[in-house]
């Protein structure tokens, strides 16, 4: 069996979104009972950045709410991945930051950022049901930025929003047309603030995205299980393994506590998985 990559994520700007996404929290608009707070101390960020690597973290991502970046959270999030590289050995530094020009992106890769994370969501056609603020090829097209300027990019989407079975089979052909080097599956977490209020996927529509998913990134690309994971795949966490991932997000999503990431260990170890122990092990 191949070892499974274990990602973890800091949301280091929290709440604050002005965009209208329907599946999101951390919008204004949606009045939402989060943590809401403006940019975590740097300290904070490297100590907690130390705790994910001690759990087996080989990605670490620092995610900002809002629509993208702007001068002061490109400056910040730079700062943030300086520290971090000085003080912790071996991770694969990942920016959640939006919508961004190449010249932020470049901005980033010098400071220390491996890696870019962001998200299609969901069908170009269904985008519109979701979020209305901006645009679906906004989002595609920082996608091609981030490959333009030497980045990684990871690029998935979330599933179970209301969107049709064609609305998944476009998405996932729409990600593997930006051959990402990795690919978060978001499972909907409904919320009682959010105007999606229910969940149409079950774990065995889960299982079969996962295997197109496998089949149109191919083998080498990492496949990661990410939020709704235990809501979908609690106790049958194998069958996500057997159809494919070899990641997944470890501790608390952004507003969303996860389970602890010991558990996470232990559930792998009682499958006979590896947890992997270096970015290329895939």
């Amino acid at each position: 069996m191949k070892p499974i990559f274990l990602c973890a994520i800091n949301n280091i700007l929290s709440g604050t979104c002005r965009e209208d996404c329907k599946f999101c929290t951390q919008s204004v608009r949606y009045h939402a009972d989060i943590e809401r707070y403006s940019y975590k101390a740097i300290d904070q960020i490297v100590e907690e950045a130390k705790q994910a690597k001690s759990h087996g973290a080989l990605g670490y991502c620092l995610v900002t709410a809002g629509k993208g970046l702007d001068e002061k959270k490109t400056d910040f999030v730079a700062r943030a991945a300086q520290a971090i590289k000085a003080e912790v050995e071996g991770l694969n530094l990942i920016a959640c930051n939006g919508t961004a020009t190449k010249e932020q992106l470049a901005y980033l890769k010098a400071h220390g950022i491996d890696s870019y994370n962001h998200n299609l969501e969901t069908s170009e056609r269904y985008y519109p049901d979701i979020c209305q603020t901006h645009s679906w090829q906004e989002r595609y097209e920082t996608c091609q930025n981030v490959k333009s300027v030497g980045l990684m990019l990871c690029s998935g989407g979330i599933f179970g929003m209301g969107e049709s079975a064609q609305d998944r089979d476009d998405l996932l052909d729409a990600i593997a047309s930006l051959e990402p080097e990795s690919t978060p599956l978001n499972f909907y977490h409904p919320n009682p603030a959010l105007p999606i209020k229910t969940r149409n996927i079950e774990r065995p529509e889960a299982v079969e995205i996962i295997k197109k998913a496998r089949s149109l990134l191919g083998k080498e690309r990492l496949l990661m299980v990410a939020g709704g994971r235990e809501l979908l795949f609690g106790g049958h966490e194998a069958e996500m393994f057997e159809a494919g991932a070899n990641a997944i997000v470890i501790g608390n999503y952004l507003t969303t506590p996860g389970q602890a990431p010991t558990k996470d260990r232990e559930i792998l170890q009682a499958l006979g998985y590896e947890v992997a122990t270096s970015c290329d092990a895939h």
